[in-house]
């Protein structure tokens, strides 16, 4: 009689079983290229840009057309196989990380430009463009596409569609969801469907906004119409820096308090603000506790009055120092250092985790003083910059994830700062997306009624759960293991938690 396999060999041959079957299954509707399931092809894609969570896809198709799509997602729903679509995977809440026995849609081939329509200022792409590039082949036409996230140079908009991407100028121009007009893609099941619209409304429910955000979780997406917008005839930036974090908080509120919507509003503290210019060289006063980036867009006189209404707020205020651009070349300078605060965080540590909260602008000195207690308590430490105008925090912990106490540390100071952000009126995510980083915090926010009408929208479009699986939405266990673990161990002031 044979013993019996161990745990793990059984786990193993029944990973290969079904890996077999798939990709029998797929073969013959793939180009040989574009399927992959060798170890060595597939763990370039077993994590996005929180690199502190991995794991191997059991397979990676690249399909090149519709079509291969369609017979893709066809062949997987009759196997019941989970597919989790991937872009550039830059994004930074594991929305891309693979399924462990699913099959990850890479759709980097979709990078085509379709059309420009400089009449109707719109842009029709694919969903692998890169958010940079449609800026890029509008400017000829004096036009370009406002949400501008950091990555934008790498990053693709059928991404920016999953996470809802916003940007330092999302503040007057919005996020991604307020600059899409139209997304269509592929239901799990491989049929076509259509959100949104080229006319002012579209007939039907307006399920824009629930496709917008949604991490991949409710159908995917193939190609987006965007609205573009005239580029300003000038814009300059205002560097202010303040010797106390409250006096710039206080700051950001007055600017919009007195009624100015500056184009982008950014925050950075005294920790990333050394890190950045020591790889940037940007100009930023070192000294200061905080700076503020403060911009104005739109005809000479508009900026004109916009910055020295700006500069009047920021004097009030406190600040220490204050500088405009003098020209194109140096506003851009100013901005090179936050559009680059996460490279120059990895050049400091071994690795670093991006939170991503918001809160009301009225409390940014209050979290940021909050991380401060927290950097004592777990032993790490944080540098910060965000989008003050909207409160939107990224705060970067250093760690190193050769760790693993490290790592335990990282996630606890995280999930910190998400649930002191929601104790402060504030929510878990802004742009980066729940993903799995954050499912835990959503428990804190959500209650289980909440929770389940966010499952019964997926139901609606993925009856079987197959699109990206086990992200986004925490489960009533999940919840409960959760609430009781950190009800423990003191760690948040949610004693509801107990009974979840």
């Amino acid at each position: 009689m044979n013993a019996p396999l161990p745990n793990a060999a059984v786990q193993a041959a029944e990973r290969a079983a079904r890996q077999h079957a798939v990709v029998q299954a797929l073969r013959p509707l793939l180009p040989p290229h574009a399927l992959l399931w060798q170890a060595e092809d597939t763990v370039p894609y077993e994590c996005d840009g929180l690199t502190a969570y991995r794991e191997r896809p059991l397979l990676v198709v690249l399909p090149e057309t519709e079509a291969q799509v369609a017979a893709v997602l066809k062949a997987c729903h009759a196997l019941q196989v989970p597919v989790v679509a991937r872009g550039a995977g830059t994004g930074l809440s594991g929305g891309a990380m693979p399924h462990g026995l699913g099959v990850t849609l890479s759709l980097a081939k979709f990078n085509k430009i379709l059309a420009i329509d400089r009449t109707a200022r719109t842009a029709t792409v694919q969903c692998g463009v890169r958010n940079l590039a449609i800026s890029e082949a509008a400017a000829p036409y004096g036009l370009y596409y406002a949400p501008d996230p950091s990555s934008q140079i790498a990053c693709t908009i059928g991404g920016n569609v999953a996470e809802n991407s916003g940007g330092v100028h999302c503040l007057k121009y919005g996020l991604t969801l307020h600059n899409v007009l139209r997304v269509r893609g592929l239901t799990v099941e491989g049929e076509p469907v259509e959100f949104g619209g080229l006319a002012l409304d579209a007939p039907g429910l307006d399920l824009l906004p629930i496709v917008v955000g949604s991490e991949g979780m409710l159908a995917v997406t193939l190609e987006v119409t965007v609205k573009l917008v005239p580029k300003p005839q000038l814009a300059r930036c205002i560097m202010a820096s303040f010797d106390d974090v409250r006096k710039a908080g206080d700051a950001v509120a007055a600017i919009i308090a007195a009624g100015i919507i500056p184009a982008g509003l950014e925050m950075m503290d005294k920790p990333m603000t050394a890190a950045v210019e020591d790889y940037v060289h940007a100009g930023y006063d070192l000294n200061a506790a905080a700076i503020l980036l403060c911009e104005s867009d739109g005809t000479p006189e508009e900026v004109s009055e916009e910055i020295d209404r700006m500069l009047d707020v920021l004097s009030g205020a406190g600040a220490t120092r204050m500088e405009v651009s003098k020209d194109e070349k140096q506003r851009l300078t100013f901005w090179s250092g936050r559009k680059n605060a996460f490279p120059a965080s990895g050049r400091i540590s071994p690795d670093y985790m991006c939170m991503d909260s918001t809160i009301p602008r009225k409390r940014l000195a209050d979290i940021l003083l909050a991380i401060a207690e927290m950097e004592k308590k777990y032993g790490l430490k944080c540098c910060n910059v965000f989008h003050a105008g909207d409160g939107n925090l990224h705060p970067l912990i250093l760690f190193d994830s050769n760790d693993p106490d490290q790592l335990h540390r990282c996630e606890l100071f995280g999930a910190d700062i998400l649930e002191t952000s929601v104790a402060m009126g504030g929510t878990v995510t802004g742009e980066h997306g729940v993903g799995v980083e954050k499912l835990s915090s959503m428990c804190v926010q959500f209650s289980p009624a909440e929770r389940e009408q966010m499952f019964a929208v997926k139901r609606a479009f993925d009856p079987q759960g197959l699109l990206n699986p086990g992200k986004v939405i925490p489960t009533l266990q999940r919840c409960a293991e959760y609430g009781k673990m950190h009800v423990k161990k003191g760690l948040l002031p949610f004693p509801e938690l107990e009974r979840f």
